[in-house]
């Protein structure tokens, strides 16, 4: 599902229109974003949790090559189905 089915979706199912829908879409993406941001989780009981885990800096290999290269340390988003989710699947 991409974003425009999904927008889609979401308008036959809360009976509002599209351009409805994708303002809310959006709203969403930015407040989880910025929570994101800020460090702190995003939790949607029964949906499940967003949030930020830090990578460590490691030693790579240039699949080409063989060289060895540094990977840099970086913060990457998360996200943990929760418990009804899961039943679901």
């Amino acid at each position: 599902m991409n974003k425009a089915e999904l927008i889609a979706t979401l308008a036959d199912e809360a009976g509002i229109t599209k351009t409805q829908a994708n303002t809310a879409l959006d709203a969403f993406v930015d407040a989880v974003t910025k929570t994101l941001k800020k460090g702190d989780k995003v939790t949607l009981v029964g949906f499940g949790t967003f949030s930020v885990s830090k990578r460590a800096a490691r030693n790579g290999r240039n699949p080409q090559t063989g060289e060895v290269i540094k990977i840099k340390a970086r913060k990457v988003a998360r996200f943990k189905a929760g418990k009804e989710l899961s039943s679901k699947l």
